[in-house]
């Protein structure tokens, strides 16, 4: 059972402040009805953790029902495969857990979806290596099926048809998406450093098409290389597909990879500093647009962090990640003028072109100190499209931030009020009952992740938007 942190049976609205000529739509009010832990966990020391499926999601509502995956240490197994899923269900008293896998072992958590009416959803990644002292070798993608009535029976074991036979591994960066529309549902995993495998199961419940993502040229590097992307956030319209991933390759540039093993003693440093976008029209036809380029950091050595993707009824695509602007490890040597900065930013593309880019909240060396870190779409039962995120630092005045707010995002205008989100306990990153996993738009933000100062527990949280 879980240890309930908060739960708040008459709740208290927090308020955006109304600036004069203001509309009622820019008003934002939020009260936190629940906050409370799922479940505890062990460090696997395997190089994953319970977030490490960021660009899908652990959280999904259907209806009044809640469910959460989570990740559980095996004490008898070495890592990497040193991990099984688990499936918690929330009910009027609180989260207990549903399922624990019997049998399998993995490496990373496992993202959940769910489609129309009650179809809860688990992406798996079994090792075939039965000696648990084994480092590393082969896996197998399977996608587990329930009914949200019967969590606490055997699921349905659906395997995904994929184009030949790929060589899957522990190591699936994987994306898991799904359209509770249309009923369509994608499954992408990693290649090693190529490209990312596909694989399509259409509305009626047929694996229709699979494929292969090929990863954009990084021409421009020392050494000409593709250019891997991960933790992407995929969403899925009807049958187009949309992906929008981070470059997660070892150091392209000698100089800095060698600056950068003095540093460390290591051979390899991994960068992350671009954020690249494609989309197909009918993924059906294994056909994708031309990658694009949104945000870069790559001249600095800087950073960029995947936040969430949404594509609106208008068919238009909303992007949110965050920079920092520079390594300041390689500052002194090779970019003494550069400030540090951290941004928070937002951008709208339309047919595959950036139409908008802004910065939603930035801090400054030298100038304001109210960190940004990744934030989240959620979207409102109206259309309307709000960002949830977590600032740190300290406010003009020098007082420590440690916060959650929400902002609306309003188009081609300037966003919102930020309000506070007044959580008792703020979290540092989370997941969201995203529509990308095939939830409904709510006024209620469901929450999972940690909490800041927790020590190796996820929580829950759930706030009333207004």
């Amino acid at each position: 059972m879980a240890t309930v942190l908060a739960a708040l049976s008459s709740a208290v609205f927090a308020q955006a402040p109304r600036s004069p000529g203001a509309s009622a739509r820019s008003e934002l009010r939020v009260a936190v009805e629940v906050e409370e832990d799922v479940y505890r966990y062990t460090p696997a020391n395997n190089g994953a953790g319970p977030m490490w499926c960021s660009g899908s999601t652990c959280l999904v509502r259907i209806g009044d029902d809640i469910f959460a995956s989570g990740l559980d240490t095996i004490a008898d197994a070495k890592p990497l495969n040193n991990c099984r899923w688990t499936i918690h269900k929330r009910d009027p008293n609180g989260w207990t857990l549903q399922q624990a896998d019997p049998v399998g072992r993995t490496r990373e958590p496992c993202p959940l979806a769910t489609l129309a009416p009650d179809m809860l959803l688990l992406s798996a990644n079994p090792t075939l290596v039965i000696d648990r002292t084994v480092h590393a070798g082969p896996a197998r993608p399977e996608i587990l099926q329930w009914s949200a009535r019967a969590i606490d029976k055997p699921p349905q074991k659906l395997l995904p048809q994929w184009q030949g036979q790929p060589p899957f591994s522990e190591h699936s960066y994987r994306s898991f998406a799904a359209d509770s529309s249309g009923g369509g549902l994608v499954l992408f995993q990693n290649i090693g450093y190529t490209h990312a495998e596909w694989a399509w199961r259409d509305g009626d419940g047929r694996w229709a098409s699979a494929g292969r993502l090929v990863w954009p040229w990084g021409a421009e590097y020392d050494k000409p290389q593709p250019i891997r992307l991960c933790y992407p956030n995929v969403a899925v319209r009807g049958r187009e597909v949309h992906f929008c991933g981070v470059s997660d390759i070892v150091e392209p540039y000698e100089k800095w990879r060698a600056h950068k093993q003095k540093l460390t003693g290591r051979q390899w440093d991994y960068e992350f500093r671009r954020l690249f976008y494609t989309w197909s029209r009918d993924i059906r036809t294994g056909k994708f647009e031309p990658w694009v380029e949104v945000a870069s950091r790559d001249k600095t050595c800087g950073w960029i962090t995947p936040g969430d993707l949404h594509v609106s009824a208008d068919g238009v695509v909303h992007l949110l990640w965050t920079e920092r602007a520079i390594d300041t490890r390689l500052r002194k040597d090779f970019f003494p003028d550069q400030k540090q900065a951290y941004a928070l930013c937002y951008a709208r593309l339309r047919e595959g072109k950036v139409v908008t880019r802004r910065e939603l909240l930035r801090a400054e060396e030298g100038g304001p100190a109210e960190i940004p870190e990744r934030g989240r779409f959620h979207v409102l039962p109206d259309g309307r499209l709000l960002a949830f995120f977590y600032v740190r630092g300290h406010d003009p005045a020098g007082k420590s931030v440690s916060e959650n707010r929400l902002i609306e995002l309003t188009g081609d205008g300037p966003p919102g009020p930020a309000v506070r989100v007044p959580l008792k306990y703020p979290m540092s990153d989370c997941f969201t009952a995203t529509p990308r996993a095939g939830c409904q738009p709510s006024n209620l933000l469901d929450l999972l992740g940690p909490r800041v100062g927790s020590n190796n527990t996820i929580s829950y949280a759930r706030v009333r938007v207004k």
